[in-house]
């Protein structure tokens, strides 16, 4: 199959403008560290109302339309949730094991590490949706890329918060970031390349992503907000996960929306 130059461009210009959406998190270098330690919290609780709004209102219903079993997907899910408690049994076992070589006041927490391999494979993944949104047609191509680019602002100030938590200074936090939003390239390539295979695997990739976005929110960032807080500060980070359930509910609106028009 011979692919249009404008359609390759098109779709790597739509990859290259989510991956800068990333950058929505550069104010974390201005301000001031008291600062950055009160707001992280609400970031890192925002995280988790996007992760999981983002894997049961859009990664497993859009898993569960393409394969079309919901046995199967939800099956898939949990290898997903598996596969990402073995990864982290690893991460935290190496991070034993080299802690001695850690300088002190820069040890990164495991927690940072899984959320940044989370991140990469989800952008993968919308590389596959934008490219082959293109594929189809460069119209679908142009709202796919608009509804990724709606979800991708809050998902990367929770990632952010994520990683100022798990340990990372604010620049590598947002380089770090930065690094793992340019996976979306090498989704959109793989699509290009070899679209018929890229478009079969979405319905094994979307619910292990899902299944990963479901483990880290629940066992590396949920346990962070049990951690003894004011009432207030209690109040600001469930009015965050809420947030975050809500906004990834309005971006299904507004891709339904964009679709129908």
């Amino acid at each position: 199959m011979t692919i249009a130059i404008s359609t390759m461009a098109g779709a790597i210009a739509a990859c290259l403008a989510v991956s800068l959406c990333s950058l929505s998190s550069l104010f974390a270098l201005w301000l001031k560290p008291d600062t950055l330690h009160r707001v992280v919290p609400y970031l890192v609780a925002l995280a988790v109302g996007v992760l999981l709004g983002d894997a049961f209102i859009h990664l497993i219903p859009d898993a569960i339309d393409r394969h079309g079993s919901v046995s199967d997907v939800c099956l898939t899910v949990l290898v997903g949730v598996f596969g990402f408690f073995v990864l982290e049994k690893l991460v935290r076992w190496r991070h034993d094991h080299n802690v001695d070589s850690t300088p002190t006041g820069a040890e990164v927490m495991p927690l940072a590490k899984m959320n940044l391999i989370g991140d990469a494979m989800h952008n993968f993944v919308d590389g596959i949706l934008i490219a082959g949104s293109f594929l189809a047609d460069p119209a679908l191509g142009l709202t796919t890329t608009l509804a990724i680019i709606a979800h991708e602002v809050p998902q990367e100030l929770g990632d952010v918060g994520a990683l100022l938590r798990g340990g990372y200074a604010p620049k590598q936090a947002v380089l770090y970031n930065f690094y793992c939003s340019l996976t979306v390239l090498p989704g959109a390539i793989f699509t290009l390349l070899l679209s018929q295979l890229a478009e079969s695997s979405l319905s094994l990739l979307l619910p292990i992503a899902a299944g990963g976005f479901i483990y880290i929110a629940a066992s590396d960032l949920i346990p962070v907000l049990h951690e003894p807080c004011s009432f207030s500060s209690l109040s600001g980070q469930t009015a965050a996960f809420g947030f975050g359930i809500v906004f990834m509910q309005f971006i299904v609106f507004f891709e339904q929306f964009l679709i129908a028009n």
